[in-house]
């Protein structure tokens, strides 16, 4: 009895560090694949703030909170039975929809260059005369995060495309849920600084003053750089999908012609040749990106604009 014991004992050891590996193995897949979504998530942290700006200051954390239930229901109910599904029976449909995605990406990144460039921005959520009521606001938030959301997890997919349904299906679950708690808890964060500037800068000691007045000046220039991070950060990723899935579907012209830069500027450079690599990579992803976005850019200003003009001038 005491051996049989014992021996069970073993098993539920053995099964118990098996599962505990396996637990780290969906942890680390998850990390890398968020990390590939890196600009969409950033671009996602600095737009939703946008939809709580002119609300009271008690209603702003609630509606945050209904947007980030909003973008799990999207990415759990919808994007990732569907992106399992076709990665199961139409896996050779994954790259060109990651391009569509990436085309999208680079289109939203050329887009707000352009409107840098002409002086404003035509940015997801236009601040509008009247401030609309909160399910206006919930229901508009929830309609752009679904396309974001559906960008982080179809990058996400393609880091772990090679691994079994039930890993890729627990792997993307760890994702949705990191990356929707990291991202709205970041602009609850923000959206509250302000406040916490505020209350600071009302209490006596000088330092404390100078750190609140610190924090209610420096929120404006942290969401004007993240708008700045966010959008390079959407060219480079965009490109790089777009460079990738050229290779991928067998078009190596310019794929090729960015890795013979890479390796001449690694080889240039000595010590630092793998950084230089990486810059060389991330410069020529952001090139691409801005070349196709502003492409797009001018397709759809030339079409779905000027029809929307046309319509309202007669």
């Amino acid at each position: 009895m005491a051996g049989g014991l014992v021996a069970l004992l073993d098993d539920v050891a053995v099964l118990a560090r098996a599962a505990a590996a396996s637990v780290d193995d969906i942890g680390a897949a998850a990390a890398r694949a968020s990390l590939k979504a890196t600009g969409v998530v950033v671009d996602d942290t600095a737009v939703t703030p946008q939809y709580v700006h002119g609300l009271a200051a008690d209603r702003e954390v609630p509606i945050i909170r209904r947007i980030a239930l909003g973008s799990l229901r999207n990415k759990m109910l919808i994007i990732l039975p569907a992106i399992l599904l076709l990665s199961q029976f139409l896996d050779w449909a994954l790259t060109p929809l990651l391009m569509l995605g990436g085309a999208y990406l680079c289109y939203e990144g050329a887009e707000k260059v352009w409107g840098r460039i002409r002086g404003h921005e035509h940015g997801h959520a236009a601040e509008p005369e009247a401030l609309p009521d909160e399910n206006t606001i919930v229901s508009g938030a929830v309609r752009t995060d679904f396309i974001l959301s559906a960008e982080i997890m179809v990058i996400s997919l393609n880091e772990v495309a090679d691994e079994s349904f039930v890993s890729r299906a627990a792997i993307l679950v760890v994702v949705a849920f990191a990356i929707t708690v990291l991202v709205y808890g970041v602009v609850a964060l923000i959206v509250k600084m302000d406040d916490v500037g505020l209350s600071l800068a009302q209490r006596p000691g000088k330092g404390t003053a100078r750190l609140g007045m610190g924090l209610v000046k420096g929120m404006p220039k942290l969401l004007s750089a993240l708008t700045v991070v966010g959008t390079a950060a959407m060219l480079w990723v965009g490109g790089h999908i777009l460079l990738v899935g050229m290779h991928d579907l067998g078009f190596d012209l310019v794929y090729d012609a960015v890795h013979h830069l890479e390796d001449a500027a690694k080889d240039a450079t000595g010590a630092l040749g793998g950084v230089v690599k990486w810059l060389v990579d991330t410069l020529a992803s952001a090139v691409l990106g801005l070349l196709v976005g502003g492409l797009l850019v001018l397709v759809v200003s030339q079409t779905l604009h000027r029809k929307k003009a046309d319509a309202a001038a007669h």
